[in-house]
């Protein structure tokens, strides 16, 4: 993403605070040392390991929502990425994961709003690793290609007073 940023023309440090496994609940808990990095932009994308897990969505979503609250509250521009599920955990879980993310994008109006961070990525076997949940190289660079205009309205933002 910070190659891509320069080469637009966007001088943008990326740090990736994000850590393989962990839980909104986690994230949450880190959150304070993220704010002293001091972001001007924030990418979010949490969830999906809470329902590797089968955890309550209702504890998801509140987390998810003091996270952006938080990243608002200190003027930091948030760009929210929703997620999506294999049906493993049921119907019912599936389809509450499903509405969870458009939901709190309708609280935060102000957040640009990812529908599906792994659009073009997911289910293909080609771009990702044997686990089927993480990305290969290359398709990180899909998913790079996919949220680039989401980051640049970010970025325009920043820049207009």
């Amino acid at each position: 993403l910070e190659r891509q940023l320069q080469q637009a023309g966007h001088n943008y440090r990326v740090i990736n605070g994000g850590i393989s496994g962990e839980t909104s609940s986690a994230a949450l808990n880190r959150l304070d040392w993220m704010l002293q990095t001091a972001p001007d932009i924030v990418i979010v994308e949490t969830g999906g390991n809470d329902a590797l897990r089968g955890i309550d969505l209702a504890l998801t979503e509140q987390n998810i929502e003091e996270i952006v609250t938080r990243f608002e509250e200190n003027d930091v521009i948030v760009v929210f990425a929703g997620l999506q599920i294999i049906q493993n955990l049921g119907d019912d879980y599936t389809n509450q994961f499903a509405e969870m993310y458009p939901r709190i994008a309708a609280n935060h109006p102000d957040a640009i709003f990812i529908p599906f961070f792994l659009e073009g990525v997911a289910a293909d076997p080609d771009l990702n690793q044997a686990d089927f949940i993480h990305p290969t190289a290359e398709g990180y660079t899909v998913i790079v290609d996919h949220i680039f205009p989401f980051v640049e309205e970010a970025i325009e933002r920043h820049q207009s007073p």
